[in-house]
């Protein structure tokens, strides 16, 4: 009777079971440290494994950045996304001007420039050096031009081609003229770049994860006798495994961290040179960083990849381990 009071209870080993969530965040944290100060035990090994990691993540982080900063160079040339509206010659500079503004009223363009007809003779006079045969004429032959410049989002060669159609069937426009074929090429070169980049990082993904699988094999089998003993006293292989993922999710974060250095280095080295060449084309272009929101991508990418290569290593060689 001693003996069965002295006993615990069946409730009060249902509560001990129960999970506790303090008690779990305590030992993955310590487990946690425990791997980073493994990682920082061994610092050459270490810095060795995070810079092939960051240099592959470094890579096609860079081309993706630097064809932003193209993008973005794109948008601000002044002939960009423009399409010519060649008036009929019975339009005066008055009759343009409404014109103009109902425009962007109506079609959503994002800016209208007028060249009359008169500031058309001038330019034409002084770039095509026939002034003195243009002098001699009665009536001024050119008609007034409305450059008009779509609204970002527009800049798509369809999007351009419709709204020239439209704008070309207004009564007042005479010829639309769109120089389509220099977009359609740039878009093209871009579609190509970016295609580039994402086959360049799924193969510097998979390298990484190469990286992380033989850099944990390696430790499985350097701690192969301490795995043995552990099996032997009943440890569980999630037991067994959970150092082993820290250990390839720190590689990840540091190996992204890292990677984000390198990134940040090239632009900060290329932001004078570019600075001084943007300047000698009175452009005010200068070179975007990588911004929080593509930092943030980047270092889940790269635990991603962390945790794939350790899983995969621990899971093909801990079932080889037999403590028998």
């Amino acid at each position: 009777m001693a003996r069965m009071a002295s006993q615990p209870s069946p409730a009060r080993l249902g509560r001990s079971r129960r999970f506790n969530p303090r008690g779990w965040m305590t030992r993955h944290l310590q487990v946690a440290l425990a791997s980073l100060g493994r990682l920082a035990r061994s610092p050459l090994a270490s810095m060795m494994t995070l810079g092939v990691i960051g240099i592959a993540l470094a890579l096609p982080s860079a081309l993706h950045l630097l064809l932003l900063n193209v993008e973005k160079m794109s948008g601000d040339w002044d002939s960009v996304a423009s399409i010519s509206l060649y008036l009929q010659k019975s339009i005066e500079t008055g009759q343009a001007e409404k014109l103009a503004k109902r425009l962007e009223e109506e079609f959503g363009i994002a800016e209208t420039q007028l060249i009359g007809r008169d500031q058309a003779l001038a330019e034409f006079r002084a770039m095509s050096g026939f002034s003195e045969a243009l002098g001699s004429l009665s009536d001024n032959p050119l008609p007034a031009v409305i450059i008009v410049r779509p609204a970002p989002g527009d800049e798509s060669p369809a999007a351009l081609e419709r709204l020239s159609g439209r704008l070309g069937a207004l009564p007042e426009v005479e010829i639309a003229q769109l120089d389509l074929q220099w977009v359609q090429r740039f878009h093209a070169i871009t579609q190509i770049a970016g295609r580039t980049v994402w086959v360049l990082a799924t193969l510097l993904g998979m390298a990484v994860v190469l990286t992380v699988f033989n850099t944990i094999r390696l430790e499985i089998q350097a701690r192969q006798q301490e795995i043995e003993i552990s099996k032997l006293i009943g440890a569980t292989d999630a037991f067994i495994r959970r150092p082993f993922l820290y250990s390839g999710f720190w590689y990840g974060v540091l190996g992204g961290l890292l990677c984000w250095l390198l990134v940040s280095l090239s632009l900060w080295l290329l932001h004078a040179p570019v600075a001084r060449l943007a300047g000698l084309y009175e452009s005010g272009f200068a070179l975007s960083g990588m911004s929080l929101y593509a930092l943030l991508w980047l270092l889940c990418a790269s635990t991603l990849l962390g945790l794939t290569g350790s899983w995969i290593a621990v899971g093909r060689h801990l079932r080889r381990i037999d403590p028998s």
